[in-house]
């Protein structure tokens, strides 16, 4: 099976770089799996986990929005977060979650509503990856 080089890039740090057979996002419209030669493209990321697929074995990682770019040879997934499983502090992902979801039981404004809702989502995803297999075949 072919290669592409993926790169996963946050404000912090170059958080991935390597040669991987697959990658799995969640696009603003759903999931896609990029493979080598895929067609080029620019599409928004919605909070999610990321799947890798690099020398037959599988990596998770939990991203918050951002952008994968599909070029000729090379993906850049730009995130504004990105967290391997080993790397999430579950009980303060939990701790999240709980006051995600107490401010949206509130009868707050539209815009509160709106980011308790992506908070809720972060939490959510976090500690849905902090519990997959850190990689696996």
């Amino acid at each position: 099976m072919n290669k592409v080089k993926l790169q996963i890039l946050t404000p912090e740090k170059n958080f991935f770089e390597g040669e991987v057979q697959l990658v799995v996002v969640k696009g603003v419209e759903g999931s896609m799996g990029i493979m080598y030669d895929h067609e080029p493209f620019v599409t928004p990321l919605g909070i999610g986990p990321i799947k890798i697929l690099q020398d037959n074995r599988i990596k998770h990682a939990a991203i918050s929005q951002g952008y994968v770019e599909v070029m000729e040879e090379k993906i850049v997934i730009l995130a504004d977060t990105a967290e391997w499983p080993e790397d999430i502090d579950i009980s303060r992902a939990e701790e999240a979650k709980k006051r995600a979801e107490k401010r949206l039981s509130k009868k707050e404004n539209h815009i509160e509503l709106l980011k308790a809702e992506i908070a809720l989502k972060k939490a959510i995803n976090r500690i849905n990856v902090a519990k997959m297999p850190a990689n696996h075949k």
